[in-house]
């Protein structure tokens, strides 16, 4: 990813953070519509979640331009993500509910060069969590 999509990113999440709860809603939201199976994987106190998420979010974005440091931290968040249950189909899953809930969150702000910067981030981020898991797709 280059410096121009990592910028796009973070100046868009920079939007999104002042309504990350309002965020975390309408992702969870759309996660669970896409695929209710995915619901009964969330154990605890989904509030709880929804902070996790946000700060997760917002803490891989910062990274972006230490991709060095952000590696080791999202592969063991995979590693994590795969004693939950979570398998590879899922995390295409994730990659709609957070382009959905990027859309509504940044409203026109959400350009196709916005989009199109997340997908690749996002896709970058899914393909590294995945490298954690062993088990076959």
């Amino acid at each position: 990813m280059d410096a121009k999509t990592i910028t796009l990113v973070q100046e868009s999440w920079a939007k999104v953070e002042p309504i990350s709860m309002t965020a975390a809603d309408l992702f969870y939201a759309k996660l669970f519509e896409l695929d209710p199976g995915l619901e009964p994987l969330f154990k605890g106190d989904m509030m709880e979640q929804k902070g996790k998420l946000m700060q997760m979010i917002g803490t891989a974005v910062k990274m972006l331009n230490r991709l060095d440091e952000l590696v080791p931290v999202v592969v063991k968040l995979g590693e994590r993500h795969v004693e939950y249950g979570v398998v590879a189909k899922d995390y295409d899953t994730v990659g709609a509910a957070l382009l959905d809930t990027l859309s509504k969150g940044l409203g026109d702000e959400f350009t196709p060069e916005v989009e199109q910067a997340w997908t690749e981030v996002y896709g970058v981020l899914a393909e590294t969590m995945l490298s954690a898991d062993s088990t076959p797709a």
